[in-house]
């Protein structure tokens, strides 16, 4: 379904009072008690089908390990349901005001992770159904997972919606805060360990932690010989036949054109030893994964290089875009928009005919379990998460216009408490119908680690 308002960014040019007051006037067109508004319980028609067509383009094989990890909560099979957010979201009304869109805004989908300096910070880490598109779409799909996650620990739906209504709360005075900050300013602002508090201080404290050293450890077994190899613990992690390899290695040219000179000289030191398919993640499973090892100096020195196959965006059908745009690229420079410090060698290559983002895999990266989220915690860390997507649309869209339509009353956050809680009946609607199908043998599942 079309959106029932046109996209628009306010011109730069434009002077700041009159886009504050262009902000304003949306309120006109949505008022911010409507971003509440969720119809009662959709009946979904024909779950099966509807996960079959989401899975067009996807490994058979591996449909049924994406299906088991769905099976475990209706978090995981919200986070795995993408599409079906997306259909639904784009039946709803919007401002008009349009950001890079993260795509798949989850509270497992920000975390810590290293910057190209080393040091650690809390952002969006997960980008494959970025594009630009309307900024609510974001915050209530964040909304949404709060939710669902608290509900996962054992909060209370009161306890939950007091979260929600945190996240909104910092999401909007954050906005303010940005809107006000020079553009120069605004491009390097990070959230780092020193301005963190509990939960969040911890979770950049355990990032810290997750070496390529350790990866290394994790991950390969020694062959009788000095340097390591993947072990194969198939289907999460398995080795490839010699054509796949060569087809992997040989993409690594390509990506080297994507990185800038001075990672290509880093890049160049570094030799490939050996690639694996591995299954990462949960909305993900079933798409092409490669994850190839390099070293440099000696094998004390390893870098994990992640070859990920991309698809279009879950949001491409209903937002213009280009359908020739090489989907890999699309997901490099969404997250370059979105994010104050990138994976300093994030590129994108082609493999077979097929588009592939390319990334480091696990540098630091570390993101909170579902079940620590409990009372408190959950607020803290969804105010953190709210700090972090309102930079990111601040970074890309028109901070001072959306600002001024978020307001400064709490209309927007009891709003959008309201639809969280709304959506999460919903999911948790669809997840029973999905598990009566798995029960009735019309979806097949396999357990996986």
């Amino acid at each position: 379904m079309a959106l029932r308002s046109p996209l628009s960014v306010q011109p730069r040019w434009l002077s700041s009072a009159k886009r504050r007051e262009n902000g304003v006037k949306l309120r006109e067109r949505l008022s911010r008690a409507e971003q509440g508004a969720w119809p009662s319980l959709r009946s979904r028609k024909d779950i099966v089908a509807m996960l079959r067509d989401f899975n067009k383009g996807r490994l058979p094989k591996l449909i049924p390990v994406k299906m088991g990890r769905m099976a475990v909560s209706p978090f995981t099979f919200f986070r795995g349901t993408a599409p079906l957010m997306a259909a639904d979201l784009a039946t709803l009304p919007v401002t008009g005001l349009s950001v890079q869109l993260c795509g798949d805004a989850h509270m497992r989908n920000l975390g810590a992770f290293a910057a190209p300096d080393g040091h650690l910070v809390f952002d969006i880490n997960d980008f494959d159904e970025t594009m630009p598109g309307p900024w609510e779409w974001d915050l209530k799909r964040l909304a949404a997972s709060v939710i669902l996650a608290g509900r996962e620990a054992g909060d209370s739906d009161s306890v939950c919606g007091d979260a929600v209504l945190a996240l909104t709360a910092y999401y909007r005075k954050s906005l303010q805060r940005f809107a006000r900050m020079p553009v120069i300013e605004l491009a390097k602002f990070e959230i780092r360990r020193e301005s963190c508090t509990g939960v969040v201080r911890q979770l950049l404290h355990n990032a810290e932690r997750a070496t390529p050293a350790k990866t290394l450890k994790k991950l390969t077994e020694s062959n009788g010989e000095s340097w390591p190899v993947f072990h194969g613990k198939a289907p999460v992690l398995d080795h490839v036949s010699a054509q796949v390899r060569k087809q992997v290695l040989h993409s690594l040219t390509a990506y080297r054109e994507t990185l800038g000179a001075n990672r290509q000289l880093v890049f160049d030191a570094y030799r490939p030893h050996d690639v694996a398919f591995k299954v990462v993640g949960t909305g993900s499973v079933g798409t092409r994964d490669y994850v190839v090892l390099l070293f440099g100096t000696g094998p004390q020195d390893p870098m994990f290089l992640q070859i990920k196959e991309e698809l279009h965006s879950c949001y491409a059908p209903y937002l213009p875009t280009s359908v020739t745009e090489h989907q890999g690229k699309r997901v490099a420079q969404g997250q370059q928009r979105l994010q104050t410090a990138s994976d300093p060698f994030l590129g994108w290559t082609t493999i077979d005919g097929a588009p592939y983002l390319v990334r480091q895999l696990a540098d630091h990266k570390a993101s909170l379990d579902p079940g620590d989220l409990k009372g408190d915690v959950l607020a803290e860390y969804a105010s953190v998460c709210g700090e972090a997507l309102a930079k990111a649309h601040a970074r890309t869209g028109d901070a001072i216009a959306l600002s001024a339509y978020c307001g400064n009353s709490n209309k927007l956050d009891k709003a959008i408490a309201v639809f969280a809680i709304a959506y999460a009946d919903q999911v948790t609607s669809d997840y029973a119908l999905f598990l009566k199908a798995i029960k009735a043998g019309k979806i097949k599942t396999t357990q996986s680690t």
